[in-house]
């Protein structure tokens, strides 16, 4: 790592950038998001979408974590080496790591999802809770679904806490941002089965004929799929309540129907 006198004051331009970067409206109007820690760094780096790295010399002892800025200066990408006072005035979390990177967001459309590229994505309506959106992104990678598509709003995809719970998926995985009306249209245009979730659903979630292609349909947190949208699964699912609860977390209910859905479509791995 070259030797760059670092920031110290809280007032620098791309300190005060990072800063912002906290806001939605901010993000939406750079087209950048902020990746915290080594290894949701490392993930952006992977992906090659690091606008710029910040580093506190004193914070990062992590050998791996000096390699990433120093890879990353071999690459090209600006580097800007901050004090500890400074890291921890930009850092989300209490006991930093001493690595950030500024990251471009990626950008999908609707017609780039394809039954030949996409057989298998997940679609959300209106998700509300960030950590939902990003362990659903990181279940969609375990699983080897084909990426997300958020319908008629809901929370911000970048969003530092989405980011955090995606566990670097956000980098990798396409994200589409669509109304339900077009996704209706650009499903039947496509041919996919919509699978969707509800505590009235009738088909058993264990026998259901999983056929690509498919999306799973989720609801929100709150309202969970309205009788319009149910209206237009051609699957309509439940998992059985068997204590007291009467419904999952958004999160791990979408969790459960991905790993329903593999198994019947790759039975043998």
């Amino acid at each position: 790592m070259a030797a760059m006198t670092p920031i110290t004051s809280t007032a620098n331009p791309r300190i005060k950038q990072i800063r912002a970067l906290s806001r939605r409206k901010q993000r939406e109007a750079t087209g950048l998001c902020v990746a915290e820690g080594i290894f949701h760094a490392g993930e952006a780096l992977a992906a090659g979408d690091v606008a710029y790295l910040v580093y506190a010399p004193d914070v990062l002892v992590s050998p791996f974590g000096r390699d990433l800025v120093g890879t990353a200066e071999a690459a090209g990408t600006p580097v800007y080496p901050v004090t500890t006072e400074v890291m921890a005035a930009v850092a989300d979390k209490d006991n930093p790591q001493g690595l950030l990177a500024v990251v471009r967001q990626r950008s999908a459309t609707l017609d780039e999802f394809t039954p030949a590229t996409h057989p298998w994505p997940v679609a959300l309506v209106a998700p509300q809770d960030p950590g939902n959106v990003g362990t659903i992104l990181r279940t969609i990678d375990a699983v080897g679904a084909s990426g997300l598509l958020l319908l008629d709003g809901g929370v911000d995809v970048y969003h530092p806490a989405a980011v955090r719970a995606s566990m670097g998926a956000v980098f990798h995985l396409p994200v589409a941002r669509a109304t339900f009306d077009q996704f209706v249209a650009w499903a039947r245009g496509g041919g996919y089965t919509v699978v969707g979730t509800s505590s009235h659903g009738r088909s058993d979630y264990r026998t259901a004929a999983y056929a690509p292609p498919l999306v799973l349909l989720m609801g929100s947190e709150r309202e969970g799929l309205s009788a319009e949208q149910t209206a237009v699964c051609d699957l309509l699912l439940r998992l059985p309540m068997r204590g007291r609860v009467r419904s999952l977390n958004l999160a791990a209910a979408t969790a459960v129907f991905l790993y329903l859905i593999h198994d019947h479509l790759f039975p043998q791995s």
